[in-house]
């Protein structure tokens, strides 16, 4: 079962309406510090904020990491971080104090009721092909209660105007490049002044040292999480995106599992599966195979570090699709439900413009696809090609600069720190 949808999640932000306006009182009691920052992330110790955490805390900048568990309690705790409870008393207070806020989902990656007034970074988590925010009328979707008692769109009414009174807190949205800007200034209301075109810090880890190096250090990773295969194994990454609480339609039948075993024999290769984490569906084959193994995000918060270890990527509409062109790697896009979720969803352009039209609809497509990627250079050549320009469409930087220069436009908008980083005085 999916463990969230936008109805069920949009129900919990009506019942808690007086939280928010009880949120609003304080934070126009209690001044904001000059200097202080809190850092949060829905997916956990990762993403956009851990890198433009590095940049910041090397720059001596007064941080708390807010976390929703003891996991990421650890996970900071190994970094060096130091954090509170986000839903604790001292997360809420240090929300309520701190200049900046910096956030990868929503304002729930930190206490979400004491966000009014301070400089919000949103640093969102992934270039989207699917559309979001007020583009999406998922985003908007109200309680089934709402339905059953007649007041929906009422319900739609109050959800878009807290969405577009949380989006105007908004001070930094920033943008992989203008083609992303124009998808970003949309989905959230924006003007353009908030959302710069400086690169996207999450993906500055596939742009830093050698194209070797990154291989070398994301294979070793991948071996310590998911057991250790030879060097000349390819690895596979499939990666299928959120159904927005519906079950994920790509689960392969036993046919289907039996073919795709086949695929990953001949071409020694070993499909790892990484579903949303919001998702739902099982990828186990019917019979046990190491050929398969999972890469949750039980394993792994942050999956972008791991790319330039892949040797190709599956997907439908996930952002990793961006991502990975910057490695770059072939994609082979299986998408059995194009145009339902086109009309549930929708898309930015065409669904096309990213996959080509000889996407996959169902598992005997997609495994023969990947067949001819492991096994013809040409066909290999063919889909790196691909990447390689649709690398070109979204992002304007590719020199691990991204964190950089959102730090820098970050001292620039705040007027509460107007501090040079450290060798640019």
């Amino acid at each position: 079962m999916a463990s969230f949808s936008f109805g069920a999640g949009n129900a919990r932000k009506l019942a808690t309406i007086p939280l928010y306006a009880a949120g609003r009182m304080l934070t126009l009691l209690v001044p904001r510090s000059r200097d202080e920052w809190v850092f949060g992330c829905g997916a956990g110790i990762g993403d956009g904020a851990l890198a433009l955490w590095a940049v910041a805390a090397a720059d001596g900048r007064d941080a708390l990491w807010l976390v929703g568990s003891d996991r990421e309690a650890r996970d900071a705790a190994a970094r060096g971080i130091p954090t509170a409870r986000r839903s604790s008393l001292r997360g809420l207070w240090r929300t309520a104090r701190a200049r900046v806020v910096v956030v990868t989902h929503g304002f729930g990656d930190v206490n979400r009721y004491a966000v009014s007034g301070a400089f919000v970074v949103q640093l969102w988590h992934g270039i989207p092909l699917k559309r979001i925010g007020l583009d999406s009328p998922e985003t908007l979707r109200p309680p089934a209660a709402a339905a059953r008692l007649g007041v929906a769109r009422l319900a739609r009414a109050a959800l878009g105007a807290m969405f577009r009174g949380a989006a105007r807190r908004i001070r930094i949205l920033p943008a992989a490049s203008h083609l992303v800007r124009g998808r970003l200034e949309s989905a959230f209301a924006l003007p353009d002044e908030r959302v710069p075109v400086t690169g996207e810090p999450r993906v500055d880890v596939l742009s830093r040292g050698t194209a070797d190096d990154r291989r070398r250090t994301s294979r070793a990773e991948l071996d310590r999480l998911c057991g250790a295969v030879d060097p000349a194994t390819r690895l596979v990454l499939y990666a299928p995106t959120w159904r927005d609480g519906a079950p994920d339609p790509a689960v392969p039948s036993v046919a289907e599992w039996a073919a795709l075993l086949d695929v990953l024999e001949r071409g020694d290769a070993v499909l790892l599966v990484r579903s949303h984490p919001l998702g739902a569906g099982e990828y186990r084959p019917p019979v046990p195979s190491d050929r398969v193994r999972p890469l949750g995000s039980d394993l792994v918060v942050d999956v972008t570090p791991l790319l330039p270890g892949m040797d190709v990527l599956v997907t439908d509409y996930s952002s990793l699709a961006y991502d990975a062109s910057l490695v770059p790697l072939p994609v082979v896009f299986l998408a059995p439900d194009v145009a339902e979720y086109g009309r549930r969803r929708g898309f930015y352009g065409r669904y096309e413009d990213v996959a080509g039209d000889d996407w996959s609809v169902d598992w005997t497509g997609a495994a023969a696809q990947l067949e001819a990627v492991l096994t013809d250079a040409d066909e290999r050549g063919r889909r790196l090609e691909r990447a390689r320009a649709l690398s070109a469409q979204v992002h304007a930087f590719r020199d691990g600069g991204n964190a950089e220069r959102v730090y820098r436009a970050i001292l620039a908008g705040s007027s509460a720190d107007a501090r040079p980083m450290k060798g640019h005085r």
